[in-house]
């Protein structure tokens, strides 16, 4: 009998334990262990962030895993020792034959002074909820989205919520009153997916009317209601909407497995750590592509994907067969931009010397196919 134990109970980590449930037979352990009860199909919060969505329509029971076989741990991860495969929780120690670490990145907004005090975080419920309450009281004024550091989790975000709240305003009829601004230390609109999709996104926010302030990099918040960036510039807001700073959660920095950009290192291909039988998948980890400086975007589509290829090779190694699953660097995003359409942009991230992606122009058709993920994606794992 093998165990699996798996840590975090997000994209990846509900993915992985899923996979190899299907895959293995029952006498063999999956273990989920996640500090929250519920899991949240985060891509979402942008609908639930303009009133569309509510909280309890992209939200499951992890619990609700145990019918399938899946042993779920609800609480915190407080030690790994990835030399011996084991983690303490909430006082309990873990181990495993293999140990699958999906912990995520963690929000830290305190990195910036003044920050949480004064905006709303796009990436989590209860700011994607609060946003949703405020911005009926945003009239007038000026409203900004702000990336507040470099790398942040998924790189459409940002520049879908100015647009969807800019689109929000124009259905409030307040549109001609209010300003948004978006403003990123980024050179250009998701740079990592390179020039023609940057360019198309850039557009978008073009025809809206939307400013756009790249290299902007934000040192604090002033007083509630002006953010201060390195290079000199100041701007007034009203309502302010950010990507917050991330890091790796510390119990993963305290078990040795970050590298110095602060990120767990893992082989490009399976996803294994330096550690045998111990693998990190999704947000925390650290993927340079071919282009200097650029790494893999931290984005549930990646996270699934690397999901699917670890438990495939995790279940072929304890089944004794010689099948090597690998992740190829290919994702796709749609990006959305009010009046029920999206964009969509696909590629291969791996490929040398840049990402090579192709974008297609903003569609109901596209917005469609994004409702159908997530119903799919709620309707499968669940």
């Amino acid at each position: 009998m093998a165990t699996i134990l798996v840590l975090g109970g997000g994209v990846g980590g509900l993915v992985a334990a899923s996979e190899l449930r299907q895959r293995l037979g029952r006498e063999h352990r999956v273990v989920l262990v996640d500090r929250e009860r519920q899991h949240l199909f985060a891509p979402s919060l942008l609908w639930l962030m303009v009133g569309l969505r509510k909280p309890e329509e992209i939200t499951r029971d992890l619990a609700s895993l145990e019918r399938k076989g899946i042993q779920f741990v609800q609480g915190e991860v407080q030690a790994i020792d990835p030399s011996r495969r084991t983690a303490r929780v909430n006082g309990t120690s873990y181990g495993a034959d293999y140990l699958i670490i999906a912990l995520g990145a963690q929000s830290a907004p305190e990195l910036v002074p003044g920050l949480s005090q004064a905006g709303y975080n796009l990436c989590s419920l209860e700011g994607a909820a609060a946003i949703r309450d405020v911005r009926k009281s945003l009239t007038s004024g000026r409203l900004a989205a702000l990336v507040s550091r470099l790398p942040y989790r998924c790189p459409a975000a940002p520049y879908e919520a100015i647009m969807l709240l800019a689109y929000d305003c124009l259905k409030r009829r307040v549109r001609d009153r209010v300003e948004p601004a978006i403003y990123s230390p980024e050179p250009g609109p998701m740079p990592v997916a390179g020039p023609q999709v940057s360019a198309a996104v850039r557009q978008l926010l073009e025809e809206r009317a939307i400013s756009y302030y790249p290299q902007h990099q934000v040192a604090e918040v002033v007083a509630g209601r002006t953010l201060r960036f390195t290079n000199g510039a100041e701007a007034a807001f009203d309502l302010l909407v950010y990507m917050p700073p991330y890091v790796a959660p510390q119990v993963v920095w305290e078990a040795g497995l970050t590298a110095e950009t602060g990120w767990v290192p893992v082989d490009r291909h399976t996803l294994e750590t330096r550690h045998p039988g111990v693998y990190a998948l999704g947000d925390l980890t650290g993927i340079p592509l071919a282009t200097p400086g650029l790494s893999l975007p931290k984005a549930g589509v990646f996270a699934h994907r690397q999901a699917e290829v670890v438990a495939e090779n995790i279940a072929a190694q304890i089944r004794s067969e010689g099948r090597t699953a690998t992740f190829d660097g290919q994702g796709e995003c749609f990006v959305e931009v009010g009046e029920g359409k999206a964009g969509f942009g696909r590629g291969n991230f791996y490929a040398d010397p840049r990402p090579a992606l192709q974008f297609y122009n903003p569609g109901r058709h596209w917005h469609a196919g994004k409702v159908l993920v997530e119903k799919n994606w709620l309707r499968r794992w669940f």
